[in-house]
């Protein structure tokens, strides 16, 4: 992971990878804003319970971070994709979003879920994906990564772009420690593909350990995605143990009533 460059707004992640001069990314932490606990404190996310000016000033922070507006989807766990542009309104109901126009950010929200950000080597356009295992997993084995992947390769088919040229990053979400899940979830992957069935680990009767990072890799690697970066599964990435850096719904909807929601922005530079 890159540090930001001097002089940041918020603190944050930069994604460490070969994209073009053009593409510029961000992920944010749960460091640097102006929300109360159990929000405390760069809580992004409008629908958590937090006072609206509060989550206004943290989307303020990022947009001044970032130095351009970013686009907030109504994530719902499915697998659809949405053209965006700076004249999109917030809340248009999507799980991934996909553009060519510089000076607008792709945002996915997240507190567990896994973020996914693409490019391809020339740069042309930028994508962000939001899967959590229901979207990830998706229906016959097509969920939302095969879904951004098939928008992103629709971008350039007449340039020839296939799935060998795309870059992508993928974020923080909870990890295989501490992704606790039942027999359902590894059905929904494992029943149109056993070669899942090596990222969930048994963990007591009717329980077992889920690689949410993993699986994303193994699909985006059968969709003939080559370039992965980020995530990588080690205790770094995790959302859930990682309590000082990052929002997890898991880890502290129970406890604390309500978690915050942290932001992996993806844009083409409008200079």
């Amino acid at each position: 992971m890159m540090p930001l460059p001097s002089p940041p707004s918020l603190p944050g992640w930069v994604p460490d990878w070969p994209v073009a001069p053009q593409v510029k990314a961000f992920f944010s932490t749960r460091k640097g804003g102006v929300s109360q606990a159990p929000w405390a404190s760069l809580n992004l996310g409008d629908h958590v319970g937090d006072l609206p000016e509060h989550v206004a000033a943290n989307r303020g922070l990022l947009a001044q971070t970032i130095g351009v507006p970013s686009v907030y989807l109504q994530q719902v766990h499915g697998w659809d994709v949405v053209d965006v542009d700076r004249q999109t309104p917030y809340g248009s109901q999507a799980d991934a979003c996909w553009t060519d126009q510089p000076g607008v950010a792709c945002t996915i929200m997240v507190a567990d879920c896994l973020p996914v950000l693409f490019t391809d080597t020339s740069g042309a356009w930028v994508a962000a994906a939001h899967a959590g295992w229901s979207g990830l997993a998706g229906v016959g084995g097509q969920g939302v990564l095969e879904a951004t992947v098939a928008r992103c390769l629709e971008s350039g088919a007449k340039m020839g772009l296939r799935a060998g040229d795309l870059q992508v990053w993928l974020g923080p979400c909870i990890g295989p420690q501490a992704f606790e899940v039942g027999p359902e979830v590894r059905d929904a992957f494992c029943e149109t593909d056993s070669e899942a069935a090596p990222f969930f680990t048994p963990l007591r009767a009717d329980r077992l350990l889920a690689d949410l990072p993993g699986l994303a890799r193994w699909r985006l690697q059968r969709s003939g995605v080559r370039a992965l970066f980020g995530n990588d599964s080690s205790p770094k990435w995790c959302t859930y143990t990682q309590e000082s850096v990052f929002f997890s719904h898991r880890r502290d909807a129970a406890r604390l009533g309500a978690t915050g929601r942290m932001a992996a922005c993806i844009w083409l530079d409008p200079v």
